[in-house]
Order: C-alpha cells, then sequence, then structure tokens
C-alpha cells in the first residue's frame, strides 16, 4: 500500500468492549485513506485474539510488552507510521463516521496550520451522553493557542487532535517520563510550532467516568501537572510563558497537597508544599496564606491520626 494520507494511532491494554467499538468507528469512517496502528501494551488473550482476527490490511498490531505507560505504546506505532498526518484515537473513545473528513478538509482550507482539534461529545461508561453541568464552557481557540493551553482554556481530547507527523517528529513525540498529562504536554510543544485549527462540531466521543480510565487516580494526574509546570517553567520561550508555568505549577502544588490530607497522608502534603515553597512564593503572591491551610490541615489530620 502506498503511503496512506493518515496514519491513526490506538494504543490499548484491554477494555476489549471499548476497543471493539474504537475500531468499528474507524471503519465507519467516509474517509478511507488511512491505516491504523493499534499498539498493544500486553493485553490479555482474549483482546490479542480479537486484534489477530482483524483481517484489514490497513491495520498493523504492534505486540508490546507491558509497560502501563501510554506515551511508550503512542511513540512505538508514531515510529512505524507512514501518513503525511498523525490521528490519536484512545481504546475507549469514539470517532463520528465524518471526523477525518471533516477534519482534513478543514486543515487543507488553512494551509498555515500544522494540526487541528475539534470538539467532543462526552458518554459514560454505559455509552449514555454525559451532561455538561458543571463543566467549563467549550470555546473553540485557534491560531496561537500556547497560553490557553497552558491555562487549560483550551479542553483538547487527544481523541480530536490531527497533526503533521513531522511536526509530531520534530518535537519529540510523547514524553514517556511525563506519565500524566503527556497529550497537554504535547499540546503545548505543537502550539509552540504552529497555530491551531479548531472545528466546531462535536467529531470525537469520549468516555468520562471510566473507572477503567488511566486519568482515574487524581492524586498521580496532579501529580503529573506539577511535573508538566515544573519543565515549562525551565524551557518556554517567554519570560510572559515561564510565569504562567510557574503560576500553574503552584496553583497545582496546592491541589495536590489538598488531595493527599483527603487520602489520609499528612506527610506526603507536607513534603509537597515545602518542596513547591521556594519558587511558588514568588510566581504566586496568595501561595503563602494557603499553602499556610493546607499545612494547618495537615498538621490537624497527623494529630488525630496518633489520638
Amino acid at each position: 500500500m502506498e503511503h496512506p494520507t493518515v496514519s491513526i494511532i490506538l494504543p490499548t491494554y484491554n477494555r476489549l468492549a471499548y476497543l471493539r467499538e474504537a475500531v468499528a468507528s474507524v471503519f465507519v469512517q467516509t474517509y478511507d485513506d488511512w491505516e491504523m496502528i493499534i499498539a498493544d501494551d500486553g493485553s490479555s488473550e482474549e483482546t490479542c485474539a480479537y486484534l489477530r482476527g482483524i483481517a484489514d490490511p490497513r491495520v498493523t498490531v504492534l505486540w508490546l510488552s507491558h509497560t502501563g505507560i501510554p506515551s511508550i505504546a503512542r511513540n512505538q506505532a508514531i515510529r512505524r507510521a507512514r501518513g503525511y498526518y498523525l490521528a490519536f484515537l484512545d481504546s475507549d473513545d469514539q470517532w463520528r463516521p465524518a471526523k477525518l473528513a471533516v477534519q482534513l478538509d478543514a486543515l487543507r482550507a488553512s494551509p498555515d496550520c500544522r494540526w487541528s482539534y475539534t470538539a467532543v461529545d462526552l458518554i459514560d461508561a454505559d455509552g449514555y451522553p454525559v451532561a455538561r453541568d458543571g463543566l467549563a464552557p467549550w470555546v473553540p481557540y485557534a491560531g496561537d493557542i500556547t497560553e490557553r493551553i497552558l491555562w487549560i482554556q483550551a479542553h483538547i481530547a487527544i481523541d480530536a487532535v490531527i497533526a503533521e507527523r513531522s511536526m509530531v517528529l520534530e518535537t519529540g513525540g510523547f514524553d514517556e517520563h511525563q506519565r500524566f498529562a503527556e497529550d497537554y504536554d504535547l499540546y503545548i510543544r505543537l502550539a509552540m510550532r504552529s497555530p491551531a485549527n479548531v472545528v466546531n462540531t462535536p467529531l470525537a466521543v469520549v468516555r468520562a467516568g471510566n473507572g477503567e480510565n488511566y486519568s482515574a487516580n487524581r492524586i498521580e494526574a496532579y501529580a503529573g501537572w506539577v511535573q508538566l509546570y515544573e519543565k515549562y517553567a525551565a524551557t518556554l520561550p517567554s519570560k510572559r510563558l515561564r510565569a504562567i508555568a510557574r503560576r500553574r505549577r503552584a496553583e497545582n502544588l496546592l491541589i495536590l497537597a489538598r488531595l493527599h490530607i483527603k487520602a489520609g497522608q499528612p506527610g506526603a502534603a507536607w513534603r509537597t508544599l515545602l518542596h513547591g515553597t521556594p519558587g511558588a512564593l514568588l510566581a504566586y503572591p496568595p501561595w503563602a496564606w494557603r499553602a499556610a491551610k493546607e499545612l494547618a490541615r495537615a498538621c490537624f489530620q497527623a494529630t488525630r491520626r496518633r489520638a
């Protein structure tokens, strides 16, 4: 087969029922010049049997040893990809049938943009629509959205992203040391290289509230955000962007400390706040007062545990 226009990157580890739906949503795409590379992270035999049974020549399965790190699986698939664009799909999510066609048309109409994302619909573990009540409103930010990403004002699901393969490779792909927030880590680097095109139509379907979801552990997730902002506080190209990263690091350290307290880990809360104090005091003036309140909570919890 000649080089396809799009290489679809799909990492998976079991979740067979969801995986079947994800793969089916690719096969019903109205645009069919694609290849799909499924990076299997050491799934059980039932899932492997399903994957071996996919007969379409456009599908390649990579059989990987289990790591539990999606970035490793995605990067392995990216290295095998041949398409001009990369599109990403997680194994518990889905695409609308016109997703590739509409998004590729949008990119072709915006030749200055090397990547694109779309709005998404949310479903629950059983596939029923999830209301967006209480969630931040969707805003279709386009152009230079680096600041919007740093503030998490641009809400981007990995399933909604298409990017030039060459640009993803230029940025180094997914950071395999970034266990959580690895998708936003990539978006920041993409945004610094190219304006973003946005499609204000929900063309991807993201499963929210799935207990098997990789991001379910909130402590690890916020530790990932702290790690991300620490990195970019030192490496972003402008003083303004680095200041935003330092502020976001400080805010996420406070949330992480609070999560440790709620989990009955006052010592971890203390260590989190002490680790963050020097930089956070300068980056975020309210830090001292808010950190003192969290430390007081940690002390109270530790006293109760000893009583």
